[in-house]
């Protein structure tokens, strides 16, 4: 998933009010048919138990009939009621930093420029800039990857890290920091690692990043089987199912594997595709309509997490 990353120069974007169930369906929708390098979709509650909109960012000019055609069946005659709008850069940039909210994760603070001074003393804070925020409104994957680690610190020191689909660079920034060694971090879309590069010089951690452009683990620095004891991939059901074998195959025998981008109706089958490697849930961590499992090889107990 390009988590926290629009479209590189969004010129469109589609919002649509609904209720939540029409909302993270149509959400399931869009981010399974469309590229996700060329379009992001996010849900949101816009206020306490209030209505749910959904935004979808396009690259290029969407065909708005096909888009409502796709809708039509999840919300009926509502699919007219959403609206297509231009997307000025001005307008983007304001966007990022309203909707950049910071995540928490024990001591991991991840946040914006303006959110400077709440960080604490004893932070491991991870500033994105602005106009490179996660903005997607996926904060239940990131904050579920970052609460398992925190969570895995507590039984294990990783010592080799690899973050598949790293987006932002969140996750790899948080295992640099924390670790204080070099982390393997890749992205299938090189706007993506651009903007990793740019926020880990922002973080004063760039020599630590180890930042490759290709798809799942095709680069010399993240095929290295049995290598990794700690594997972050937060993208989606369909590629995380496609990358078992080869996620599998990286990771140490005693390794743990942190899988996100889920709905909860997705996490059967991602742990079908785990599960014929070998590896089974340890733990789940349930956020904002989000799953994130904690897998391990051999038959490791689930222990739900909410």
């Amino acid at each position: 998933m390009l988590e926290g990353l629009h479209p590189n120069r969004p010129t469109h974007v589609f919002r649509i009010t609904t209720d939540e169930r029409s909302a993270r369906a149509m959400t399931d929708m869009i981010g399974e048919i469309f590229d996700p390098a060329e379009t992001a979709v996010a849900s949101f509650e816009t206020e306490d138990d209030g209505p749910w909109m959904l935004e979808a960012y396009f690259a290029h000019q969407p065909d708005e009939a096909a888009i409502r055609n796709l809708l039509r069946p999840i919300v009926g005659a509502e699919a007219d009621k959403g609206v297509f709008l231009p997307l000025e850069q001005k307008d983007w940039v304001k966007s990022s930093l309203e909707g950049l909210k910071p995540v928490r994760a024990g001591r991991i603070f991840v946040h914006g420029s303006h959110d400077r001074e709440q960080c604490l003393p004893s932070d491991i804070a991870i500033e994105i800039e602005a106009g490179l925020a996660f903005g997607t409104g996926h904060h239940g994957t990131t904050k579920g990857c970052l609460l398992a680690f925190v969570d895995e610190l507590k039984m294990r020191t990783p010592r080799h890290v690899l973050d598949v689909g790293t987006g932002t660079g969140i996750l790899a920034f948080a295992a640099a920091k924390v670790l204080k060694r070099p982390v393997v971090a890749g992205d299938i879309d090189p706007e993506a690692v651009r903007v990793a590069r740019e926020n880990a010089r922002l973080n004063g951690i760039a020599a630590w990043m180890k930042l490759y452009v290709g798809p799942g683990i095709r680069h010399p620095e993240a095929d290295r089987p049995g290598h990794f004891d700690l594997v972050f991939a937060n993208i989606l059901a369909k590629p995380l199912r496609m990358l078992a074998s080869s996620l599998a195959r990286v990771a140490s025998d005693d390794g743990t594997i942190i899988l996100s981008g889920l709905l909860y109706r997705d996490v059967p089958g991602v742990l079908s595709a785990y599960a014929h490697q070998g590896w089974y849930l340890q733990r789940r961590y349930n956020l904002e309509g989000w799953a994130a499992l904690v897998m391990k090889r051999g038959n490791a107990r689930a222990l739900p997490r909410q």
